[in-house]
Order: structure tokens, then sequence, then C-alpha cells
């Protein structure tokens, strides 16, 4: 098997030593570059295209953001955003994503020699996990299961009757350019949506704040007692998890802290979980792009619950990973198309759903 090819990209002396001494020490790593601006990047991928980038984003003669849209127009290449980023920087981060970055690490100002060299299993475990992401079309803990949040869901439990529906969307790798697609494509009304896309703490805000300037409906990180109504999709804050509740008819997200889920917060398994106990055949279930199986047993359970479920199909995912476990797990009813999401959240507004 061959080496994964790396270009680090960074106008700092200290940072390209020590990623490519870090890099360097996993056998199935070569690093063929380390670089200190794009321009000469690009002189050296002529030479030879490396299956993965590290990459900065502020860096003299031309700017990450700009290098990674050429990149990606020219020829698609896994992408990782390791950067200086204060919380008044989450916003060009969103923009990193949104051009086709498939992960974002953030580095410190100060200390970044000894950060760098602390996190070099996170650093390694990315960059393979990104070179076998499909640009074409993370810390490790005990991984706890939703169970660590709210009990599974009682196999007699009923929901009162409601007319209101609601619409739960998980994605990780490759979804901030998903949700982009679905949301910017949906109509003035719509059912009320809730959103898990794993995305580090600071980050949603501005993810949030981006979407809701090109979208027709209102985008808006969840708050604690947030309603869910039609025309709003509330994204889960980043580093917290968010569950459905619901008073009577009517739908609210609790924002809450706690451990880990699937080694990630905000978790869709806690999403979906809780979406399958209020909601259970009132809602639709979409499981989206991303790497590892977060939100598999959710969906599994909202179909249980009598909810409709759909995964987004291999072609048109940066990663088949979430989808293709759900699809295994036997939580999947239907199988569409990215484009075709914004159809079956669209159905949910005029279909029959009684509980």
């Amino acid at each position: 098997m061959s080496r994964i090819k790396v270009m680090v990209v960074d106008d700092s002396a200290v940072v390209r030593q020590v990623v490519t001494g870090l890099l360097a020490e996993d056998p199935d790593i070569e690093v063929i570059a380390a670089v200190s601006d794009p321009i000469l990047a690009m002189v050296r991928m002529k030479a030879k295209w490396p299956d993965v980038i590290v990459l900065d984003i502020e860096m003299p003669r031309m700017d990450g953001i700009t290098f990674l849209k050429k990149i990606m127009a020219e020829r698609p290449t896994p992408v990782v955003i390791c950067s200086t980023l204060a919380e008044a920087g989450a916003q060009t981060s969103m923009m990193a994503l949104a051009a086709g970055a498939v992960a974002v690490i953030t580095k410190p100002k100060v200390g970044l020699k000894q950060f760098l060299e602390d996190a070099s299993d996170d650093l390694v475990s990315t960059v393979k996990e990104a070179a076998r992401a499909n640009v074409k079309a993370l810390h490790v803990e005990a991984k706890h299961t939703a169970d660590v949040i709210m009990p599974a869901m009682d196999k007699h439990m009923t929901q009162i009757q409601t007319t209101e529906r609601v619409v739960a969307l998980g994605t990780s790798t490759g979804g901030t350019q998903a949700l982009e697609l679905v949301l910017t494509g949906l109509p003035r009304v719509t059912p009320g949506i809730v959103i898990v896309q794993h995305m580090p703490e600071k980050f949603t805000a501005a993810f949030a704040e981006r979407l809701n300037n090109l979208c027709q409906i209102e985008v808006k990180e969840a708050q604690n007692n947030d309603r869910v109504i039609n025309s709003r999709a509330l994204i889960a804050p980043g580093g917290k998890h968010m569950l459905l509740r619901r008073t009577g008819s009517q739908y609210y997200v609790e924002v809450m802290d706690g451990p880990l889920v699937n080694r990630h917060r905000p978790s869709v398994d806690v999403l979906f979980r809780s979406v399958a106990k209020c909601a259970g055949a009132n809602a639709l279930g979409v499981i989206m792009t991303g790497m590892g199986d977060d939100g598999a047993a959710g969906l599994l359970e909202m179909r249980h619950a009598g909810a409709k479920t759909v995964a987004q199909d291999e072609a048109s995912c940066v990663v088949y990973g979430m989808p293709k476990e759900a699809v295994k797990r036997g939580g999947v009813e239907k199988t569409v198309t990215l484009n075709a999401i914004g159809a079956e959240i669209m159905q949910q507004l005029s279909g029959v759903m009684v509980r």
C-alpha cells in the first residue's frame, strides 16, 4: 500500500518543521513538501501532486482560502486547515469549510510548538481520514452511546397526535457544503428543522449566520428553549448536545452539556433519539455525508418510532461513512442524492402522519 503523500503549506517555519516531523514519524505518511506560501506550493505540485494538503489561512502572496478554491476548481484534493483561529476568525473557517476543506485543526497563538506535539495523534489521524475523503462529488476517549444523555425510547411509548412536523438532519465531514446546498434550495415555508453538524465550539454561530444570509428560511445557532417552528432551522452549538423536547403539540430544543457521544458533542445520535421519543411518526430523519457511525443508531430508533428516514447516497457524499452505517443497521427507509433531500423535506408539509 502506497504511503499518503502530504504537502504542508504554512508561512511559519516552526509549524512547517514541527508538522513535517510529526507526520514523517508515521510509516503510512510521506511529506513530499513543506512550503511557505501557495505560490511555492503550486510550483511543487506541478511536479508531484499530494494526496492531502495541510494548509494555513493567513499567508503572504496568496491567502489559504483563495488557494483552496483554486485547488477545488482545478483538481479537488483533501485539505486540512491548520490555522490560528480566535472567535473572530470563525467566519473565515466557515469560508474554508464551505470552499471544500475536509477538516479544521485550531492552533493557538502561543505555545504553538508544544500544542502541535501534544496533538500529534489528532493531526496524524485527521490526515489519514482526509486521505480517504471523496472530495470529487478526531481526541479519543471512551465511545459513549446516547444512553449517557437520555434513556432509550420505551417501545410502548406513544405521543399525542399533532400536525406539527419536524425534520432532523445529521452530518459531519462534507456537511457544511451539503447543508448549504439543501437549505438554500428550500422555499420560504418549510417544516421546522433541527440540525447537528459536527463542528467545534464557536464555529457554529458563524456557520449559521452565513446560511441565514443565504437562505429564504431563518437559520440560527440553537439556544436553550428555542421553539422549533416552520421556516426555521436550528443548528446545534459546537461543544453542546441538542435534544428535541415537546410541550403539548409544540416542539422546542434543549441545549446541554454532557459527555461525548460517539466521540462527538453535539452528537447526531443524541438528537435523533430525542426526535424518536418526542416526535415519532411526525418526523423525518436525514443522515448525510460524514465519517464514522454517529447517527446510525439514532436513525434506526427514529424508524422504529414510525418516522420516515432518508440517507444521502454514496455518489454525492464526500465521505460515505455515517449513511453507510445507517443503511447497514437497517435505519434507512430510502436513499437519495443530495439534490433530492430538499424534496424529501418538503413532503413533510403535505404527508399524512398519524401518531
